[in-house]
């Protein structure tokens, strides 16, 4: 895997990763397909938007259906129908996001399923094993993420754990032929902590590193401002990887600041609840000033959702409890996600990306009522 920057604007970087399995452009962002799918739409419309890589989780894939089960299959890439790269997390923010379920030691996370109570250890090893057998491209280390805010001696705690954990799963990983491993940058709020965090991982040497434990609680600020600190002590030829982030402001203030993949669940999530996110803000079709107006969502949009569609149609779609007001409004979100993100590398060629910031946040400013 060969990571090539090919531009800069300020802390912001153009590139290239290149992997068996085709190119992820950069900045890039990963639709999540927790489960082997990117929920309510098919790969062939996931992939239209442009979209080079997706997502998979590690807890969710190793209850259902199990990591041996789509091994046997042959991998994630063929059951899921799905060509393009895979990024697989290692089910470090279910750690936090289930604590209710698991109990925690220097060994790893034990805990008993969401379904149905089944009992699952999950440790370092473990977790490269499961990336093994589902194919992944790009496996990532186990981590504890904690819930900000958070105590700095819970916070420090759990970064040195993380730290531990990256050293069993550097070695459980290995040197397999056309994959790569992430380490995960944890910290929480604390800039000496993050900088602790990303030496030593560095000390190990990953083929990428991740920006873990954020968007867990914190305001914006406090996310830029650790974004600020970790990105410079991070090595400039590896891909930098914000995890499970955000909006799309979030995502315009990122990449200014040097990060170069991202995921979230807010576009696909979004779309299930009725929301559009559109370069002039956000919709709600939901709400009954949309029954009646025969206006697409964006009639310059490539995606045909957005395009093809009027505001009425997908408001009687949504009010009606259709299937379709989500495959259709999840199709509008990530297009405009990956829409955004192209804008954003011409924007980096060009040496504008503050323009094409500033542009894009005055057509949100707009607000619904101005769109189409």
């Amino acid at each position: 895997m060969k990571f090539s920057v090919s531009a800069t604007d300020g802390s912001a970087r153009r590139g290239e990763l290149q992997t068996s399995r085709g190119v992820i452009r950069t900045p890039a962002f990963m639709p999540v397909g927790t489960a082997a799918t990117v929920k309510a739409m098919l790969p062939e419309s996931v992939r239209s938007t442009g979209a080079d890589i997706v997502l998979g989780n590690v807890y969710h894939l190793m209850l259902r259906p199990g990591a041996e089960r789509i091994a046997r299959l042959g991998g994630l890439h063929k059951f899921m129908n799905w060509s393009g790269p895979i990024l697989t997390d290692s089910g470090g923010f279910q750690v936090m996001s289930l604590a209710k379920l698991r109990t925690l030691d220097e060994n790893g996370v034990k805990f008993r399923s969401h379904i149905d109570g089944t009992a699952y250890e999950l440790t370092p090893e473990r977790a490269m094993e499961i990336q093994a057998l589902l194919g992944s491209d790009i496996s990532m280390q186990l981590d504890e993420c904690v819930r900000l805010p958070a105590s700095d001696e819970e916070t420090a705690r759990a970064m040195r754990l993380s730290l531990r954990w990256a050293e069993r799963s550097k070695k459980a990983f290995g040197a397999p032929e056309g994959r790569a491993v992430f380490g995960i940058v944890q910290g929480g709020a604390s800039v000496p902590l993050r900088l602790e965090s990303a030496q030593e991982l560095i000390k190990i040497g990953f083929d990428g590193y991740a920006i873990g434990g954020l968007a867990v609680g914190e305001p914006q600020d406090v996310m830029l401002e650790m974004i600020e600190a970790t990105v410079p002590a991070l090595p400039a030829d590896r891909p930098r990887y914000l995890m499970g982030v955000g909006t799309p402001d979030d995502l315009v203030k990122a990449v200014s600041r040097g990060i170069d993949m991202f995921d979230c669940v807010m576009p696909t999530r979004a779309g299930r609840h009725a929301h559009a996110y559109t370069r002039f803000g956000q919709l709600n079709l939901k709400n009954a000033r949309h029954a009646e107006d025969p206006r697409p969502i964006d009639e310059t949009s490539d995606c045909p959702a957005a395009r093809d569609y009027s505001r009425a149609y997908l408001h009687h779609l949504v009010k009606a409890n259709e299937i379709l007001a989500s495959m259709l409004l999840t199709w509008v979100n990530v297009a405009y996600y990956q829409s955004l993100m192209a804008g954003m590398r011409d924007a980096i060629g060009k040496g504008r990306l503050a323009e094409f910031a500033a542009e894009t946040a005055e057509g949100w400013s707009r607000g619904e009522a101005e769109a189409a």
